[in-house]
């Protein structure tokens, strides 16, 4: 093969690599798509709290793979979620965001995400989830439009038990009620203190959430009786002088557990015990409160959280692969068997002189991406696209373009870009034909092209 005609063709491939390296475009990886919610009700109080959410949403998905939406959670304002009463350590939050799913996958897409709290009292700041995440397996290729719908906030109280002494601030005391804060320690009362009266239908509070209670006092002789009312439950009665077993008792017995009720739904209950002898003593140690393990969050909780902006619709296209599935065993381009001698650069007449050995699989551009923002109201166009496109929310959606410096803006469409580098390689190969003319007229001028 002849000089001139190698040069020709270097220079003919490295122009259709410049034109391949303009043709494939900026590729964006994930969108965010800006939810802005109003949440009320439950946790939220008497307040209205606004939360904003990103979801990101991939811009390429195939089949057989998993869409992953991750979720980050932030308020905006002052007001926060709070405490609706006094819980011990390992309440959570819990926030579930929804997705629905229209076209090749149907349904809904729950995002789930919680955060355990500390010790609780009423009216205390709640600490939310700052991140969701979601994921769905893709079944068949397809279009499948995102659209944001309400989110919820629930608030789980911890499962267990909670002692709350007889001086605690939570007591209510009616009447003619005393504290003993330095009883023997041979009592054995909690906390060395409790609460005594002796008067006839004086009563002792407390109001709580949970699943029950026990009452805790003292076991002794020549104690008066105490009805225990839960709620409008005043039907059991305590007689402080016997044991478990119903025996009559001969000593003081402080901390002891007189009466007890596990029952209850959650929920807002009031516990009472009242004096029922008059001029017998009865003592009130302590109440321990307890919450069961809850199969589903309570719903006196939950605050209900509707989108307050138009966040738009996302759509993408599930890929339905990215090769053939036929036997490569039958592609005729692995066969060894071919003449290496059948280069198709030998004749540049002649640039495909075997259409048949071409595979398939080469693309220009990537498949299985498409990716658009349909705001109601708006038309899109139904040709895929591998760079995705916003209609009428640009404030709404951020674009990371990958290997970009991310600005939350990808590259303008059709940027000059591509014009300078296209231009360039033609420059460049105008340069590369010039130099190889200018040789070929020096040649013939000395004797001939082959020298």
């Amino acid at each position: 093969m002849s000089r001139w005609r190698k040069a020709w063709i270097a220079a003919t491939f490295g122009l259709a690599a410049s034109a391949s390296f303009v043709a494939m475009p900026a590729e964006a990886d994930t969108f965010n798509l800006v939810v802005d919610y109003s949440c009320t009700g439950g946790i939220a109080g008497n307040a209205t709290i606004n939360l904003k959410a990103r979801v990101q949403i991939p811009t390429t998905v195939q089949q057989g793979g998993m869409l992953k939406l991750g979720w980050s959670i932030e308020h905006v304002g002052t007001p926060r979620f709070k405490s609706p009463d006094y819980f011990a350590e390992g309440a959570r939050v819990s926030l579930i965001g929804n997705v629905k799913l229209d076209g090749a996958w149907n349904g809904t897409l729950e995002a789930h995400g919680s955060e355990e709290q500390g010790a609780l009292k009423p009216n205390l700041p709640l600490t939310p989830p700052e991140g969701l995440s979601s994921e769905a397996h893709m079944t068949q290729s397809g279009v499948i439009k995102l659209t944001p719908l309400a989110m919820s906030v629930d608030f789980v109280p911890p499962a267990g038990e909670v002692v709350v002494n007889n001086d605690d601030p939570r007591m209510i005391y009616r009447n003619n009620w005393a504290l003993d804060g330095h009883t023997n320690v041979e009592y054995g009362d909690w906390l060395r203190d409790v609460h005594v009266t002796n008067t006839r239908t004086d009563e002792a509070i407390i109001k709580f959430r949970g699943t029950g209670f026990e009452y805790i006092g003292r076991e002794m002789p020549g104690a008066g009786r105490v009805r225990v009312i839960i709620d409008d439950d005043d039907s059991a009665v305590v007689d402080p002088t016997k044991d478990s077993s119903g025996n009559p008792t001969a000593t003081i017995k402080g901390n002891v557990s007189l009466w007890e009720r596990t029952d209850l739904p959650y929920g807002a209950h009031t516990a009472r015990v009242r004096s029922i002898d008059d001029g017998k003593p009865i003592y009130l140690d302590a109440f321990k409160l307890h919450t069961r393990e809850l199969i589903d969050p309570p719903t006196e909780h939950r605050s209900n959280c509707t989108i307050t902006n138009n966040p738009g619709t996302v759509e993408i296209t599930v890929g339905g692969g990215t090769g053939p599935t036929d036997d490569p065993t039958d592609d005729p381009t692995d066969d060894p068997t071919d003449d290496p001698t059948d280069d198709p650069t030998d004749d540049p007449n002649n640039p495909n002189p075997n259409p048949s050995n071409t595979s398939p699989q080469h693309n220009t551009f990537p498949t299985g991406n498409h990716v658009t923002v349909v705001v109601p109201g708006s038309t899109t166009s139904a040709t895929p696209t591998a760079t995705p496109t916003a209609t009428n929310s640009k404030a709404q959606v951020v674009k990371t373009p990958k290997g970009g410096v991310d600005t939350g803006e990808a590259p303008e469409p059709g940027a000059g870009s591509y014009g300078l580098i296209a231009g360039g390689s033609l420059m460049l190969a105008g340069s590369v034909t010039g130099g190889l003319l200018l040789r070929r007229r020096r040649a013939e001028h000395v004797g001939g092209t082959n020298r």
